[in-house]
């Protein structure tokens, strides 16, 4: 099977397309990208009330906290992580995968650092490291050996496209602001363990979403035959993310039926 979601589950302007909770987005997808918890932890009521509004069904995707990946670079944090797994520990059933968002500094002398704290991680959950050092995208040695040593643990390499949204023309502030902070990177389409994430950042011109998107119903059909991916739809402003998947859905559940049918989110054009 495929798990498709996006990488929130409330905006305030989805109320009026119904969607005003954990409860309700999971009655739409299946999995949902964790970002809140690389800025701070939740509390461990709100982690209980995550786990109320869902099923056993429903996977949630955490971020590791910036304080391991970006402040302490992976060193030196035992404490923080063993907090952290501890806080989420409620939800373990429901974990698809841990996840590090890494920073363009960290580059591939910092391997080492990535070894020994993949490393000394709990076995029974599934991990994902996402890499923004230009030397991971060369395919010279650099890249060869951070693949080499997740595949070696089992360990995702968390794909990001970018194309979309660095392709739009930046005509307002959502757009140029995506611009800005998105990593423009190249689409290294690499499978290093059982559940490769995709993460693609769309524009708010849905026809070139289509385009770019098509190479994905390949790729993801013949993944999912061998694998379980994960595939986050995103956009620079948010609240266009139910119009998003409307518009790639039903090529989706061509290329991958498995899927099923499209979330049944009422469109409302004034929205977009």
């Amino acid at each position: 099977m495929i798990y498709v979601g996006l990488p929130q589950w409330s905006h305030p302007k989805w109320v009026r397309l119904g969607i005003t909770s954990l409860e309700e987005y999971a009655r739409h997808f299946n999995c949902v990208e964790g970002n809140t918890t690389l800025y701070a932890l939740p509390r461990a009521e709100i982690v209980a009330r995550w786990r109320d509004q869902t099923t056993d069904d429903f996977r949630f995707c955490f971020k590791f906290p910036a304080t391991i990946s970006h402040q302490a670079a992976l060193r030196h944090c035992d404490d923080l992580t063993e907090e952290f797994l501890s806080r989420m520990s409620p939800l373990a059933s429901r974990i698809g995968q841990y996840w590090l968002q890494l920073p363009a500094t960290f580059g591939p002398g910092d391997l080492p650092a990535l070894w020994h704290f993949l490393d000394a991680l709990p076995r029974e959950f599934t991990y994902g490291v996402e890499v923004r050092h230009p030397s991971f995208f060369a395919k010279g040695e650099d890249e060869k050996a951070l693949n080499r040593g997740l595949n070696e643990r089992g360990v995702n390499r968390v794909i990001l496209d970018s194309r979309p949204v660095h392709s739009a023309i930046p005509h307002n502030e959502a757009i140029i602001e995506a611009q800005r902070k998105k990593p423009k990177v190249p689409v290294h389409a690499v499978v290093t363990a059982g559940h490769p994430m995709v993460r693609f950042i769309g524009s708010d011109a849905m026809q070139q979403n289509r385009e770019f998107f098509a190479i994905w119903l390949h790729t993801l059909a013949k993944w999912e035959m061998t694998t379980t991916p994960y595939l986050f739809l995103h956009t620079p402003d948010i609240a266009q993310a139910p119009q998003l998947v409307d518009a790639l859905w039903q090529a989706l559940q061509t290329a991958a039926p498995s899927v099923g049918p499209a979330p049944a989110i009422p469109q409302q054009s004034s929205l977009f």
